[in-house]
């Protein structure tokens, strides 16, 4: 089950969430300030239910935080109900926002819907093949792909962009340039190559990986 965090001063509020969640099966932690939360968001937490108005600061500020290499989901409560204030909640990064009272069954949904949405995201399937991106694993059919760690981040952003036709600029930005490395665009091409010739049946017609002429690559339809 989901490791979940609570970061949220009203003490008995705190202790009813977490009593409510530890009975559903979730592994609960509690944090009663923006100093605490900052702290649980270094532990390997799942989803936070933030309140907003924490005593050291806005908990809206761990909306966007990060634990180890993975996202934090994010849940809000707040008082706020201004529009305004729901569309700030959403930039800063927040998956839902739920404003008080609420009943405790309320919050368990809105939890279990955001824990769903996010497993839904970890797989990527095409004409089948299928990526776990939490896993770095690859399918074909069920059998499985072994693929470095370039041909991978190669092949998961080409699938998380189905359908939308990727500049080679694009590609060297979210591939290479995050880790620092400045190549050429015809590292690129020897690395559709490598990839093309472990996932596609007939390199000279790719199924998954198809060129447009003078642009880039465009995965599936």
């Amino acid at each position: 089950m989901a490791i979940i965090g609570i970061v949220e001063d009203d003490m008995l509020l705190n202790a009813a969430l977490k009593r409510m969640l530890e009975k559903e099966g979730y592994e609960v932690r509690i944090a009663a300030s923006l100093r605490e939360g900052e702290q649980l968001c270094e532990e390997p937490i799942d989803l936070l239910v933030i309140d907003w108005n924490l005593p050291d600061g806005e908990g809206i500020r761990l909306c966007a935080k990060t634990g180890g290499q993975k996202e934090i989901l994010s849940i809000l409560l707040t008082a706020k109900d201004e529009e305004e204030d729901v569309i700030r909640a959403f930039d800063a990064g927040a998956d839902d926002y739920i404003t008080k009272p609420f009943s405790s069954r309320i919050l368990l949904k809105r939890v279990q819907a955001v824990l769903r949405r996010a497993e839904e995201k970890k797989i990527v399937s095409c004409q089948g093949l299928t990526l776990d991106l939490e896993k770095k694993q690859v399918w074909k059919h069920g059998e499985e792909i072994l693929l470095t760690p370039k041909e991978f981040s190669l092949l998961e952003f080409l699938a998380k962009n189905k359908g939308r036709t990727l500049t080679k600029e694009n590609i060297l930005d979210a591939v290479w340039d995050k880790d620092g490395l400045f190549v050429g665009e015809n590292t690129i091409s020897v690395t559709i190559n490598r990839l093309r010739k472990k996932i596609e049946t007939d390199c000279a017609d790719p199924v998954y990986i198809k060129n447009v002429f003078g642009i880039g690559y465009r995965f599936g339809e």
